[in-house]
């Protein structure tokens, strides 16, 4: 054990009894944690994150850990509450692994993301919402896919959030709607191209861009969307999910493309002031001119997903990145 803490304590999102795949999978990305931590010698307790403050800190108090791995992506099913735990854990002062309170609540708000992107000079596509629907000229021409602000894992992405813009009072009002209902959304020019990413692990200093994964859409037929939607990321038995697949061949045949977006994945974890691990997804467009569709802190680090994949290209063994993340990336205000 190359650290100094011997108890640790790994917070997950709560399961409810009908979960859906997209929250079932932090189940499989906490035991995989915290088997890798055993591994290493760390006493490990994995639990909920509940909204339930009295509850918790006695939690803490009676098991006094030297740190938390913070895996809390949503709370109550809300992920606009994803930010309690690390300003919970930041109030005790208990050192935890992952992206700081501040770059996860700059990441997660998409609108929060999208100025932060702009001010910044980092290509973003172009977006409408509430606040800036007056401002925005629409081409007749264009296809806008529509996004929840908070929400991730493809939460609610289907094939027909993608659709031109014909009326601006209509669209008006269904972000008023939606806004009203507690489902924040906003509508992105969808750029017709290629998707890609980029994982991201180290301290806020010293960053390691990890090789550029692709996801490829294998036979998807003429008019059928090429995006990452739910069915892709969690339902086994779907068209989407057996068509796509990852690859890391860009990186030997594409290095002018691959070095672009490292570099400007580089330039989003200075921007939102990352650290830990973090991964920046991507849209390339026909003119092989990349663009920034979101930021993601603290990503899904389970033994299939791209993240843990991306480790893998550069040799990296588990224990080598729960180290990494341990000895180089711990919040402690």
């Amino acid at each position: 054990m190359k650290n100094n803490f011997n108890t640790i304590i790994v917070y997950h999102s709560d399961v409810p009894p009908d979960a859906t795949p997209d929250e079932l999978d932090v189940l499989d990305e906490a035991k995989y944690i915290a088997t890798g931590l055993t591994l290493l010698g760390h006493k490990t307790h994995v639990f909920p994150f509940r909204l339930n403050f009295n509850s918790l800190v006695q939690q803490i108090e009676e098991i006094k850990p030297d740190a938390i791995f913070n895996l809390v992506e949503s709370i109550e099913a809300d992920g606009r509450l994803i930010q309690i735990a690390p300003s919970l854990f930041d109030h005790l002062k208990i050192p935890y692994f992952g992206c700081s309170t501040d770059a996860i609540i700059l990441s997660s708000n998409k609108l929060f993301a999208k100025l932060a992107l702009a001010n910044s000079g980092i290509p973003t596509a172009k977006y409408i919402c509430l606040s800036n629907i007056n401002e925005v000229e629409i081409g007749k021409d264009e296809k806008y896919i529509f996004k929840s602000v908070w929400e991730h894992a493809s939460i609610g992405l289907e094939e027909n959030c993608i659709r031109t813009i014909l009326d601006k009072k209509e669209l008006y009002n269904y972000f008023k709607t939606a806004k009203d209902q507690g489902k924040q959304c906003f509508a992105e020019l969808f750029i017709e191209g290629r998707e890609f990413n980029v994982a991201m692990i180290g301290s806020t200093s010293n960053p390691e861009a990890l090789p550029v994964a692709e996801i490829q859409f294998i036979d998807y037929p003429e008019g059928k969307p090429k995006i990452v939607d739910y069915k892709a990321k969690w339902i086994e038995d779907s068209f989407e999910y057996e068509h796509t697949q990852r690859s890391f061949d860009s990186n030997s045949k594409e290095k002018d493309l691959c070095k672009k977006m490292h570099e400007i994945s580089l330039k989003c974890w200075e921007v939102f002031e990352l650290n830990g691990y973090a991964r920046v997804d991507f849209r390339v467009d026909k003119n092989g001119n990349p663009f920034v569709l979101e930021i993601n802190a603290n990503p899904c680090i389970s033994p299939v997903g791209g993240f843990i994949a991306a480790t893998k290209q550069v040799g990296y063994e588990f224990s080598d990145v729960l180290e990494k993340i341990m000895t180089e990336t711990n919040n402690k205000r």
